[in-house]
């Protein structure tokens, strides 16, 4: 693999991951689910999903649509990517805030540990798995069980 290749590769993933947070905090939950493979995956304490209208399904059942009062922000930092030919590991940390009555305050604090591949369509997530280290009150429509 070319050093070009890689730096390229590595930004169109890095690309990935900030398309999740626009789309997801957009409320673009169609387009948030095509950033999954046919049969990828979405993993967290809040449920599991397989394949892109799941997910689509899944998050709507979860995630409140942006109001005043209902706005969240998901932030990704501290990315390590392991390319490997046509697929990745990528573990990375999240951020996410969320209105309140006494302003923006921090809803959860985790990691995500993915495998991405490259698909005519570009990289797409294979496997999202969320570790939600820090969680306070989240915001979503249903509470974790």
């Amino acid at each position: 693999m070319s050093q070009s290749t890689t730096l390229e590769d590595k930004d169109a993933i890095r690309e990935l991951l900030a398309r999740y947070c626009f789309l997801l905090d957009g409320y673009k939950l169609r387009e948030f689910a095509a950033l999954f493979t046919a049969d990828g995956e979405w993993i967290s304490r809040n449920g599991n999903a397989v394949a892109p209208e799941a997910i689509e399904r899944l998050l709507r059942g979860l995630v409140p649509e942006p109001a005043p009062g209902k706005r969240r922000k998901h932030f990704t930092t501290n990315i390590i990517i392991e390319l490997s030919g046509d697929s990745a590991t990528v573990v990375s940390n999240f951020l996410v805030v969320r209105d309140s009555e006494a302003g923006p305050v921090i809803s959860v604090a985790g990691t995500y540990d993915d495998t991405v591949v490259r698909t005519p369509a570009g990289w797409k997530f294979q496997s999202r798995r969320l570790s939600h280290d820090i969680a306070g009150e989240s915001g979503l429509n249903v509470k974790p069980a």
